[in-house]
Parts: C-alpha cells; structure tokens; sequence
C-alpha cells in the first residue's frame, strides 16, 4: 500500500461563489476553481492540470492572475488567511510566495488583483475590518494599508490601475472609492456626494476613465474620479447610446432593471452582464466618451431540463475574453461554463447570438449518489440539483444527462451498464439508458430511498426505505425481502463479492451483516456513540470497515471490533476498498481523501490529498482497480488515477473488456431508418444533377475562355495607350499644383507678419494696465490691514480681563463646593463603618445556626443510607432470579420464531405456487378468447373481400376503355415537347452569348475603375504630402525670432521634401528664395536692434529702483539704531527704579510719582494716565517693543520679495554691548512708544 498513489486525473465541476472564477492563461487553457483546485484546462486537447490548495483549507475566495500571465494569486482560509502566488510556466506551478495580513487579523480575503507590471498586489479584507493591503509581494512586503468601508457596506471588487499602478479603485454597496499611493500611504484622492449605489463591478477603460455596473441595471462612466456619463443597460435589441447625467431625470420612476454583476474591458470596448442569462457589447463610436451596445448573446435554453428556460435565468458571474479577444467565455451561479466565439457573434447580426457549453454541463447541487458497472467505462451520479447524468471516466465525457421534477437522492447502475435505478422523493424509480434519452419504465412505491445497490450478479437489488432495507428482484421487480432491524435511518449498504450477504450501517450505531438468502443477521456490531455513516467490506466477506462521526476508521470481524485508527480531530464520511483487497480510502468532512496503509495499524499511517471543498458523500473504485471516483456537496465529481511511485498503472489479474451495445426503442430505430432511406435517395439525386450541371459548365467555359482570351489581348492594347495619355496629364497636373503652392506660401507668409506685429503691441499695452491695478490693490489692503490689527490688539485685552475677572469668581464657588462634599464624604465613611459592623456580627450568628442545622441533617442520611444498603442486597437477589427466568423465556422464543419463520417460508412457497397456476389457467384462457376473435375476424375479411373482388373487375374493364384514347393524347404532348425542347436549345445559345458580352463590358467597367482610382490615389496622396509641408512650414515660422532654429527647421524641411531629381526644377526658384531670405533676415536684425535698445532703458529703470531701495535701508538702519539706545536708556531706568524700592518704604503712589518724574520725555506724555503697578507697566512696554521690532523685521524681509531686482544688502548691524539683566530676552528687540490712553 506504501507504493501505491492516487493522482488527480480529471474534474467535472467548477466551485462558484469565488470572486473573479475564470481567467484565461494561454489562447486555449482556461483556470477555474473546481473542489480545493485549481485547474488549467486545455480546451482544444481536453486535458487538464492541477494546483492543489492549501492544507486544512475551508475554502477559497477569490483569485487573480497577473497581466503577463505567468503568476496566479489564489484567496484561502485554514487556520487565518492567506494569498498564495504560483509561477505558471513553472510545470507543476511551483508555489513562490505565501501571503497574508501579518498583525492584522483577517478572516478572508475577497477580492485581488495584480498591477499592470505584475510586481504589485493588492487584496481586499472582508467584515469586519474591510482592510485593503497593497502588497510589493516578491518582497512579501506590506507597502500600504487603509479601510475601505464598514460591516454594513460590503466591498465588491478593487482593481489597480493597468496604466498607473499607485492608482486603485474600490466598489461595493455605497462605495465608490479612488486610492492613490504616495509617500508609503494609501490616500483617498476622490470624495464624490453622490446617490447611494450598490456598485457591484467596474473597469478601468483608460488612465483616467472607469465604468462602474449597479444592481439597478446602470452603467456609470467616472473620469478622475468626477462621474461624467450614465446609461441604462436593457435587455432590448435596440440601441441605447450614452446620455449625459444632466439630461437624465425621473431617475427614481425607472422601473426594475437587469443586475450588472460584471464588467470586462477590450479594445473594441468592454462587455457586460445584463441580467439573468444575458451578456452585451458596447463598442466605442467616433463621438466623444460615447459606447454604443452593437450585441446581445444569450443562454440557450437547455431540452435536457424539466423546465428548458430554467437554464436562461442564471446570474452571470465571471466574463473573460482570450488574449487574442477571438473568445468569450462566462461562468454562472449554478456551475457551468459557456463560450462563444466573438466573430461568429458579430456575423450573426440577424438571429440572436447564444452561447455554448465549454466542455459538458456540469452538476449545480450537491450530489448525492454514485455508482459505476462492470460491462461499460461509465460512471452515474445523482444530485439535489434534480438531474441523472451518466459520465464516461475513459473519454472525460457527459454522455448523458436529463432533469426531472423530483429531487434525486440515490443510484444504482445495473451491471450491464444498460439500466439505472434512481431514489427520488416520492418513488423509486428504474430506467432504460437509451442512446440520447433515459426513460423510466417501471416505479417502486419507496419513498425518499437514500441508498440504493444492484447485486454483482444483476438479479437483485436492495433499497432503504428509513431503517428498512428492501430486496427486489431484478426480473421479475418482486419485493423478495424486507430486511428489518435498525432503530435509526439506515446510512450505507454494500453486497459482497457473492451477493449472498447485505452489509448495512444506521445512524443508531449499529453495523449489520445480513443473509440474502434467509433474511436473518449473520453478525452484528453496535456502539451507540457513533452515528455511522459509510460502510465496506472485504472481497473475501471475512472484514468489514465502517466510518462515522466518532473520527475513528473500524475494522470489525465475528461481531468484534478489531482496530480502530484515529483520524485526528476530522470525521469520516465514506470508505472504499479495491476488488483485490489492497487499497484502502476514506473521504473525510473536510473534503480531502486518505490513502490509507493495509493492514490497519494504530499510528498515523496514511497520505492526504486535497480534493473537494466540502465533505465527501460517496467514493467507489473500478473494477479494474485503475481509477478512485469521488462525489462531494460542493457538485464536483473527482476522477483520480491509481498509480505506483513510477508512475504506471496498477497491474490487473484479468483485462476488462468493455461492450459497446446501447438500447434504442423500436420507434426510434424505425423513424432513424425510415430517415436514413430518405437522406440516400436524396444523395442520389443530388449526384445526378451535379454531374449533368458540370458537364454544362465545362462546355460553356471552354467557350468562354477562347472569347475572354481574344478580349483581352485587345483590351491590353487599348490600356496601354490610355495609360500614356494619363501619364502626360499626371505631368500638367504637377506643375500646376508646384504654381498654386509657391502663390500659397507667399501669402502665408504675409499674414504671418502682419499678425505677429499687431498681437505684441496689443499684449504690452494690457500687461502694463494690469500692472497699475493690481499696485493700487495691494497699496489698499496694506492700509485695511493695518486697521485690523489694531483693532483685534484692542479687543484682546478687554477680553483676557473680562475672562480673568469671570474664572476667580467661579474658582471660589468651586471651593465653597469642595468643602461641603468633604464634609458629606466624612460622615458617610462613620455611618458605614457602624453598619458593617452591626453585619458582620449577624452573618456569624447565623453561620452558626446553618451549621447545626446540617449536622443533624447529615446523621439522618447515614441512617437512612444504612438501610438502604439492605434493601439493594435482597433486591440483587430478586432480579439475578427473575433474568434467569428471562433467559430461559428468550430462548424459547427465538426455538418458536425459527419455528414460525420456516413454516411462513413453506405458506409463501406455496402461495407462489398457486399464483402461478392461476396465472397459468387466466393465460390459457385469454389465448384461448383471442384464437376464436380471430377466426370470426377473418371470416368477415373473406366475405368483403370477396365483394372487392366483383367491384374492381367491373372497373378494370371501364379503365381499359379509357386508356386508348389517353394514349393518343400522350403521342401527341410527346411531339409538342420535342418540338418544345429545340426551341429551348436555341434560346439557351442566345443566353450564353449574352451572357458572354455582359462579363466582356463588366471587365471593361472594372479595369476603368482601377484606373480611376489610381489616380485618386494619387491626387490623394499629392493633396497630403501638401498639406505635410504646410504644418512642417507653418511650425518653422514659430522659430522666426531665433534665426539659427529657423535655418536648421528649414535645412531638415529641405532634406526630407526635396529629392535629388527635383533639384533641377527648383533651380529656377532659388533667386525668389534668396530675396525672400535678406528680407526676412533685415526684419530680424530691425527686432534685435529694438530689443536691445528696450533693454538699456529697462536697466536704467531697474537701476534708479536699486538705489532708491538702498537708500530706504540705510534710513531704516539708522532708525533701528536710534531705537536700540532708547532701549538701553530704559533698562538702565529701569535698574535704577528697582534700586529704589529696595531701599524706601513708601507708598506706591508715592514711588509711582517719582519714577514718573525720572521718566524720558516719550513717556512723560502719559502722565495723565493713573498707575497701579509701576513693575507690571515696564514689562509691558517692553513686551510691545519687542512686538515693534519683530513688524519692522518682517518688513524688511518682505522688501526683497516685492523689488526682486534689489541687490542684496551686505552691511551688518552694530551689536549691543550692554551687559545683561535679570528681565533681558535672549534677542535685543527695539522700544516701542508707551500706549495712549486709547490703547489701554
């Protein structure tokens, strides 16, 4: 068994609900998630690869697949989740990266894509968080994160920009978001107020264009962000063209409109789902920004279905187009996968364009049988999904398939490959395998049948109805046996190799193995903590293994359980054993499969593969041991090869063949023959008169040819003379065009200077104007300034004396309050600490009293346990006696049911025989009854046969006296043909010679048409190598005010549109040339000339300016040093004053009227002004010094900016020398004058 490998070798199924379910890796493979894979499928070859998923996976959400096609990004969940990118070129799609959201947790990630140089990734997180990480992912590096919406607005998709990859875009219900990425963050760069929309796609068309889908059926069209365009998508074959926004109102009364759940772009356009079953084309038109809808491509209704327009309304969920945008293929809700080619669509512009099935039609539910026959290489399986299809594991094909009205619960396929049983709801019902058709032809009264098995042999077939299993026959569809015995529903039943036991397991935990012959249980085992759920058996019938919700793999022999091997933690589903006994596989509620060592041993001993992604429901092995088939609820059917590790097939004892019959019912193989007849007949005759047509033909082309060939030698001729008379007036041509164009071009320039001149001398004047204006502006909003900060000076102060004022006030209440809650608090704590002592003394008193209470209590129950003690002994007695009698009963009822169940046995049997007799004597009788019908039919038929008989001579002498004179008719319609037949001959002749003079002047009307457009071609192309030179001359003349770009323009126009062969003619028109090149060159020294004369004034303005501003400075300087010795005579009075305090004691009034004797003359104008504190007035004169000094420092700093032209100054300041106070500030700002009575 350690040799021996299971290799996933073909899936029917694709896995839907994954975002983004369908790419297209190369012009023939298409990837797809199918189970817990990925598989790249070759649509031309039909072979399929695959990329196995995560281990322990719970399923995928999304995939991506870069721009150059190589890497593949795939969405999983195990234990957190995680990205994983594959290289696709490698051949097993090697695994490069793993990644994930880091500290971040993230339950799954739902949507992906790469950038457009595939080194970037992005990926959307889903609820709660909603976090979209930008990824540099060969670095596994997290470049940026930012979230993107909330629990209640899902997001739907996120894209990056294939034309700029900082740039991604972010849709959902009520979200339509546009991310840049600058400086390692991602930034929203559009904030849009508009209507709420459940976005559920977009594309990005252009750099800056996206299209965004709604579930209201819209297409939005947004540029930079800004929605531009909207339109309404409608299932209708007329077209709709693109509307503005502006235009579109009563958006609220449109009615119910088809969802657009997706959107893919190409060069033609893009296309779009348009409701249930329905995909569009918009190409673009010559209009600006506009899309026209050009095609509607539809699901074809499936015949195979009970409802054929059931398989029209399937949601689409994914549109990829091939890389050469030849193909376009979809997948839906329900599992399938449609294509159809895009030219076929385009040349079908009459009848309605419909898709068709990529590979077969695949289950939509969750399948719930499988079974396989001997004589055929065909699988069958059943599914919720309401449908049968019959599936062959040796071509990879559906063969069959067909709906009906009933959900199917189980299968069954007879031996012989040639008839199904299927379990529906409501019957159990058998049916023929037809060559196009499964048609039932008898039903079984078995409601809801979950499991149903043929017998190896054929002749019999079991079926569970709840905990009963039926046996019928084959033959005759008796019920033979009712197997009885389960308490709980029975789960799996399986025949062994003999077909004489039944092995079946329930959901009570039991394991029966049951005679088919006597219907009695051979062995049992039962465990009630198991609910089992799978069920196999040995090819010698001596092991059965079992599996169920215990996590355990059984192996139970002569009613015992041998072995039990654990399977960690996951339940198991089913088990499958090979014919030869070797193999061993389990599918598990994950939905892997276990190759698992046999023997059996207790260690973990065994090889996962990851298969579906949901749990397994059935698993069956050929007979011939070379393939594992695997069915699960997520619809996918696994075929999985069984190899060594060299990879060969296992060998086989004896070679499987396999018969090719089908049944086909009687009518049908009449009418297919009766056709066949038909079709033949028609062949014949269609051969007939394609021999006696061709014969006509060749007669009259080789009469043809001998007419065409002596029409166009003469025709040649004639060509050749006409085409020297057109090469003379090419000639005239050309040098009329050369005159027009020389006129042309000296005009052109004439205009050109005119216009330079007047526009220069316009644009001064206006620039001059504005400068004035704009003066007078910034000279009054200097003055308002000014007046706005004194006045916002003045309000400050009131205001912080106001404030101040108001909180000292509230700051005593505050105490106030303060004071009282203390208080309160104090005698709070005394009344709790007297309460708590007054509990603390009754919580011991009652201790004390629950305490004696359950002493007593606890003496009482000894004693009466004692006594009970007692009484259990005598009862022990008592029932040890009475199960001895129970025995002994039993006994003698399984001696009187054996007794009963041979003497029912010996009543059927008879019984059997009396039915048959009956039936025999009601046969004979009813042969008899129908013999004696017969001869009195027959009898009957004689007499009116008999009557025909003397009818008919009487008529066959009328008839005989009729037909002379017919047949002198018929002699005469045979001459009038004959004669009829010359005339055709000869009107033939004249036809063909008509004929023959219509192609000759068709030729002729086809070769002056040539010729004709020849010489259109030419004019066309003379007319733009004109117009070539005009744009080329035009744009030189651009450079007419730089002489050196003007002669290298007009050097490069001379090379590229003189010819060496054109030099001679031009010779001529060198002198007009060179007159016109010195006068050009005149005009351009004129400008120069007057250019530098502008400049010397210009500079002697700018010159005036510099000193003027020069002079303010220096001004400006010698103020600054004014102001610095006030400063210094008012620190050192300041000194001075505080040195007085010190030493007096007096009055602050007096002392304030000595300082203010002592004061400079600039404060003695505020004497007025009554003092509080002389120390409080100096630090804030100070204060509004240093304010003073830091405006005239910004002023002088400004002054450069508005005179750009001003030299910089190099002069320095003088520093201060003075020696620092206690109050100095770290800078020397200049005094400022004492406020006035206003200010303060």
């Amino acid at each position: 068994m350690s040799s021996v490998v299971a290799q996933c070798h073909h899936v029917f199924g694709i896995r839907s609900g994954v975002a983004n379910n369908l790419c297209y890796f190369d012009e023939q493979t298409v990837i797809f998630p199918s189970g817990n894979n990925c598989v790249k499928y070759n649509v031309d070859q039909k072979w399929q690869k695959f990329i196995p998923g995560v281990e322990k996976s719970q399923g995928m959400y999304a995939l991506a697949i870069s721009a150059n096609r190589r890497y593949l990004a795939v969405s999983e969940r195990s234990d957190k989740a995680t990205i994983t990118v594959y290289d696709l070129q490698h051949e097993q799609s090697k695994k490069r990266k793993v990644l994930s959201g880091g500290e971040i947790p993230v339950q799954e990630f739902v949507s992906l894509c790469f950038s457009a140089d595939s080194k970037y990734l992005i990926g959307q997180s889903g609820a709660p968080d909603w976090i979209l990480f930008y990824w540099m992912w060969e670095k596994q590096k997290v470049m940026a994160t930012v979230k993107t919406s909330v629990t209640a607005n899902p997001v739907k998709q996120i894209s990056l920009n294939p034309y700029d990859n900082t740039q991604v875009c972010v849709t959902g219900n009520g979200i339509f978001k546009v991310f840049r990425y600058t400086e390692g963050t991602l930034k929203q760069s559009t904030f849009q107020k508009l209507d709420p929309h459940n976005f559920l796609s977009h594309v990005w068309m252009s750099e800056e264009r996206v299209i965004a889908g709604t579930d209201t059926g819209k297409l939005m069209v947004f540029e930079s962000g800004d929605l531009r365009w909207e339109m309404v998508v409608t299932t209708k074959r007329t077209e709709r063209w693109v509307k503005p926004v502006v235009e579109q109102t009563d958006q609220a009364a449109a009615p119910q409109l088809p969802r657009i759940t997706v959107i893919t772009a190409y060069s033609k356009g893009f296309a779009c789902s348009a409701g249930p079953g329905t995909v569009c084309l918009f190409d673009k038109t010559e209009e600006k920004d506009t899309y026209k809808k050009t095609r509607e491509i539809k699901i074809p209704p499936d015949q195979c279905c009970f409802e054929p327009s059931q398989a029209e309304l399937q949601q689409i969920e994914s549109l990829v187009i091939s890389p050469s945008e030849e193909t376009l293929v979809t997948s839906t809700e329900k599992g399938q996968l449609y294509s159809i080619t895009l030219s076929s669509a385009e040349i079908s512009k009459g009848a309605q364009a419909q898709f068709e099935y990529l590979t077969h039609s695949f289950h939509s539910g969750v399948i719930t049988g499988l079974s396989i026959c001997i004589r055929k290489p065909i699988i069958a399986t059943c599914s919720l999904d309401q449908s049968v299809r019959i599936w062959n594991f040796k071509t990879n094909t559906l063969e069959l398939y067909k709906e009906f009205q009933e959900e199917a619960f189980s299968i069954a396929l007879h031996p012989s490959g040639l008839f199904v049983l299927v379990g529906f709801s409501d019957k159990l019902r058998l049916m023929n395998l037809l060559i196009d058709d499964i048609r039932s032809f008898k039903e079984f009264t078995v409601r809801g049948c979950r499991e149903c098995a043929f017998s190896y042999g054929g002749h019999l077939f079991a079926a569970v109805n709840g905990n009963v299993i039926h046996i019928y026959s084959a033959t005759t569809f008796e019920n033979i046996l009712n197997l009885k015995g389960h308490n709980g529903k029975v789960r799996s039943i399986v025949w062994s190799a003999d077909d004489s036991r039944l092995v079946s397991c329930g959901m009570e935990g039991a394991v029966y193995e049951w005679n088919t012959l006597t219907s009695k249980r051979e062995t049992e085992s039962v465990l009630k903590t198991c609910s089992y759920s799978g069920v196999t058996i040995s090819p010698d019938a001596k092991t059965i293994f079992a599996v169920g919700t215990d996590c355990t793999l059984k192996e139970i022999q002569d009613c015992q359980i041998l072995r039990e091997v654990s399977a960690e933690d996951v339940a198991y589903t089913t088990v499958a054993m090979s014919r030869t006994g070797r193999l061993l596989f389990t599918g598990t509620s994950i939905g892997t499969i276990r190759a698992i060592k046999y023997p059996l041993s207790a260690q973990k001993d065994w090889v996962e593969y990851q298969a579906h992604s949901a749990p397994v429901t059935k698993m069956v092995i050929t007979f011939d041991d070379q393939y594992l088939l695997s069915v699960s609820e997520d619809g996918c059917l696994v075929i999985w090869r069984i190899i060594d590790k060299d990879g060969r097939g296992l060998k086989r004892d004896k070679e499987i063949t396999y018969m090719e019959e089908i049944l086909i019912t009687k009518c049908d193989l009449e009418e297919k023959n009766v056709y066949m007849l038909e079709l033949k007949t028609r062949v014949e005759e269609l051969k007939m008169e394609n021999e006696y047509q061709l014969r006509l033909k060749d007669i009259n082309y080789s009469e043809k040819m001998k007419e065409m060939s002596e029409k166009f030698v003469q025709q040649i001729e004639a060509l050749k003379t006409k085409i020297q008379l057109l090469k003379s007036e090419a000639d005239k041509m050309e040098g009329y065009h050369q005159e027009s164009m020389s006129e042309v071009l000296e005009g052109h320039a004439k205009d050109m200077q005119g216009l330079a001149e007047s526009a220069n001398s316009q644009k001064l004047m206006l620039e001059y104007e504005k400068y004035q204006e704009l003066q007078l502006k910034l000279q009054h909003m200097q003055a308002e300034s000014e007046k706005q900060l004194q006045k916002m000076e003045q309000s400050k102060v009131l205001a912080l004396g106001e404030l101040t004022g108001h909180y000292e006030v509230k700051i005593q209440e505050k105490l106030l309050v303060l004071e009282q809650v203390q208080e309160e608090a104090r005698t709070h704590m005394r009344e709790f600490e007297e309460s708590r002592k007054q509990i603390e003394e009754d919580g011991d008193r009652e201790i004390q009293d629950i305490r004696m209470r359950f002493e007593r209590w606890l003496r009482d129950e000894k004693e009466t346990n004692m006594r009970m003690k007692g009484d259990t002994g005598i009862m022990k007695k008592k029932f040890s006696s009475l199960q001895k009698d129970i025995d002994d009963r039993n006994v003698e009822i399984d001696k009187m049911k054996s007794d009963h169940h041979k003497q029912q046995c010996v009543i059927r049997s008879l019984e059997k025989d009396i039915l048959a007799l009956r039936k025999q004597i009601q046969e004979r009788d009813e042969t008899i009854q129908d013999k004696e019908k017969r001869i009195y039919d027959l009898k009957k038929k004689n007499q009116e046969l008999d009557k025909f008989k003397f009818v008919l001579d009487f008529k066959i002498k009328e008839l005989k006296n009729q037909i002379e004179p017919s047949e002198r008719n018929i002699k005469k319609m045979k001459d009038q043909i004959e004669e009829m037949e010359e005339e055709l001959a000869i009107l033939h002749q004249k036809n063909s010679r008509q004929d023959l003079d219509i192609a000759q002047f068709k030729s002729k009307l086809s070769a002056s048409d040539k010729e004709m457009k020849k010489e259109r071609l030419r004019m066309e192309s003379m007319e733009a190598l004109v117009h070539k030179f005009k744009t080329d001359l035009h744009n030189c003349v651009n450079f007419i005010q730089e002489p050196n770009k003007l002669k290298g323009r007009i050097r490069e126009l001379y090379l590229h549109y003189v010819q060496q062969s054109d030099v001679t003619d031009i010779v001529g028109e060198n002198l007009d040339i060179q007159k016109e090149y010195a006068r050009q060159r005149e005009h351009l020294e004129r400008n120069v000339a007057s250019l530098k004369r502008k400049m010397s004034k210009d500079h002697g303005i700018s010159y005036t300016e510099k000193t003027k501003i020069m002079q303010e400075n220096v001004t400006l300087i010698g103020e600054i040093n004014d102001l610095r010795h006030e400063l210094r005579v008012v620190r050192s009075q300041n000194n001075n004053y505080e040195r007085l305090l010190k030493h007096t004691k007096k009055d602050k009034t007096q002392a304030f009227v000595d300082l203010q004797a002592k004061l400079s003359p600039r404060e003695k104008l505020c004497s007025k002004v009554v003092r509080l504190n002389a120390l409080e007035e100096g630090e804030h004169l100070i204060q509004l010094q240093r304010l003073e000094i830091q405006r005239l420092r910004e002023q002088i700093l400004t002054v450069p900016e508005n005179n750009p032209h001003r030299p910089p100054s190099t002069a320095k300041l003088p520093t201060l020398n003075c020696p620092p106070t206690i109050n100095d500030p770290p800078s020397l700002p200049s005094p400022r004058p004492p406020p006035s009575k206003t200010d303060e």
